[in-house]
């Protein structure tokens, strides 16, 4: 399974944080955080969302290590690489007005 199960079983190990607690949180049943601590199903990512809110009420630094955990490599990724300028005034495709010369 993925990247969720892990970073929350990492989460919830570092701060501590029980699997019951956090269904109480979110308004789940205890078995639906077991199967994802345990990877057996992985969270939507409308689910990941309230994941997050669930854990920045209990623990605001472990909802920011989650978001770390889960998100880091992409968020790096997208950081290092070049973003494509979407300034159509700046392309290429449309050059700049011409002046008419009198």
């Amino acid at each position: 399974m993925g990247r969720a199960g892990k970073a929350l079983q990492n989460v919830l190990t570092t701060y501590g944080i029980s699997q019951n607690r956090l269904a109480v949180a979110l308004d789940v049943r205890r078995s639906v955080v077991y199967r994802w601590f345990h990877e057996r199903t992985d969270p939507t990512a409308e689910t990941v969302a309230t994941i997050v809110t669930g854990l920045n009420e209990i623990n605001p630094e472990a909802a920011k290590e989650f978001i770390d955990l889960y998100l880091g490599s992409i968020l790096n990724d997208t950081a290092e690489s070049p973003v494509a300028d979407t300034n159509p005034s700046s392309s290429s495709l449309h050059p700049p007005p011409q002046t008419s010369s009198t």
